[in-house]
């Protein structure tokens, strides 16, 4: 994705989607692997095929659909991508990144991002969720890197509030009234597609990471620079290597992300009705 062409690409995009949607979405939506049955909670939805859409790339990775779903969820109006793209799949930082941009430009003003995590916190168990508030970019890469463009974001966004502390605080007080237990802490991004050693959790649980995962942080980044609010939640779908002794699979992230479903939705739900 040449930066000289990144506005017109953003554009082309955005006005495929306003053809099939004509409404602008207020909040939109990124689920993680295993998390694409929040799209159940759309009501009158349309369906686009990431791959319909102009300059969107494709989901490859199992537990993610590639469909775009817009309509609405508790009366407000949602963009909601089912399906999330990564760097292990081969996409470029500035590629896994561009729908956020999208998305701004067709209106959103609150992302809510998702994914299934490794808990690198001894304290935490499989099936907790977790309420992102900050994030160690041990990806080494970063979106904004290229020419910036001043319509999108200022040169030097600050991320001193990458998640948003207003917003996190619906979320406490949402878990509360439903009796939902959340953890919250530091989400490290890694680029995969290999699980860490066991010796890489013990650095990143000395650098003061709670949950790893292989996705979020460039999503976050961009949403900052677009000025929109970021609320994040880690489905602890495993512990990470060396904690119990065990080997990890994808499918235990799958069976993991299927049982924690119905609060994870109720939780989702509850949120939703109270952003404005």
């Amino acid at each position: 994705m040449e930066n000289k062409n990144l506005l017109t690409k953003i554009q082309e995009a955005a006005a495929y989607i306003k053809e099939q949607y004509p409404t602008a979405p207020e909040i939109g939506l990124i689920l993680g692997s295993g998390l694409g049955v929040i799209a159940d909670l759309v009501e009158n939805a349309k369906v686009i095929t990431y791959d319909s859409i102009p300059h969107f790339p494709v989901s490859t990775v199992e537990g993610h659909a590639g469909e775009l779903l817009l309509g609405t969820i508790q009366g407000k109006h949602v963009l909601l991508m089912k399906g999330r793209f990564h760097m292990y799949e081969g996409y470029g930082v500035e590629v896994v990144s561009f729908p956020v941009r999208v998305m701004k430009e067709l209106g959103v003003h609150t992302l809510l991002v998702t994914n299934a995590a490794g808990g690198v916190n001894t304290s935490y168990e499989v099936g907790d969720l977790m309420l992102i508030k900050d994030h160690i970019n041990f990806t080494f890469r970063n979106p904004l890197i290229g020419p910036n463009f001043n319509e999108l974001g200022v040169r030097f966004p600050d991320m001193s509030e990458a998640y948003s502390r207003k917003l996190r605080q619906v979320a406490k007080d949402v878990a509360a009234e439903q009796g939902v237990k959340l953890q919250e802490g530091v989400y490290i991004g890694l680029l995969g597609p290999s699980y860490e050693t066991p010796a890489e959790i013990r650095m990143m649980r000395t650098l003061g990471a709670d949950a790893v995962g292989m996705s979020t942080v460039a999503e976050v980044i961009v949403a900052r620079h677009a000025g929109m609010q970021v609320l994040g939640f880690s489905c602890i779908s495993n512990m990470a290597a060396g904690i119990l002794d065990q080997p990890l699979s994808h499918e235990e992230v799958m069976e993991t992300t299927e049982r924690v479903k119905p609060k994870f939705l109720k939780l989702i739900l509850g949120i939703v009705a109270k952003l404005g």
